[in-house]
């Protein structure tokens, strides 16, 4: 049986989620990993999803994708911090695998360079990043 995978999506910014889902998705089906997508509001609510997918017992492995595009007032910085911290923080504390596929740019250029308009694509980088690190998981656990 296939591994099952979680993918968290912030869709504050719809069209840069689908952008990174899509680009997620075809790196998961081209493993042959079995998928599923949470939805939630924006970045901040990340690490807490990605704590609830982690604590099911269901997932080899979570990505965390979205996107923090820089405004006028400190909120981005906040935002893109506690959203690390805390995506880093579900898998020190699970030993689940949990991906940083999160978009902290300065405009939607930016954004739409790193999610499949130019040379990288942060969805499919989360989604190769979580596989290897839930194969390196299985590896040593064995």
């Amino acid at each position: 049986m296939p591994d099952r995978y979680a993918l968290v999506v912030a869709r504050f910014y719809e069209e840069l989620a689908e952008r990174l889902v899509s680009g997620a998705t075809g790196v998961f089906e081209e493993a042959g990993a079995e998928l599923e997508v949470h939805d939630v509001p924006g970045a901040f609510e990340l690490p807490l999803a990605a704590s609830y997918c982690a604590g099911s017992g269901r997932y080899a492995g979570v990505a965390c994708l979205g996107a923090v595009i820089r405004g006028e007032t400190d909120h981005y910085d906040y935002v893109c911090g506690e959203a690390a911290r805390g995506i880093a923080r579900v898998g020190l504390d699970t030993g689940v695998p949990c991906a940083f596929g999160v978009l902290t740019v300065d405009n939607m250029e930016q954004a739409l360079a790193r999610s499949g308009g130019g040379n990288r694509h942060s969805g499919e980088e989360a989604a190769r990043a979580v596989l290897r690190m839930a194969e390196l998981r299985r590896e040593l656990l064995r």
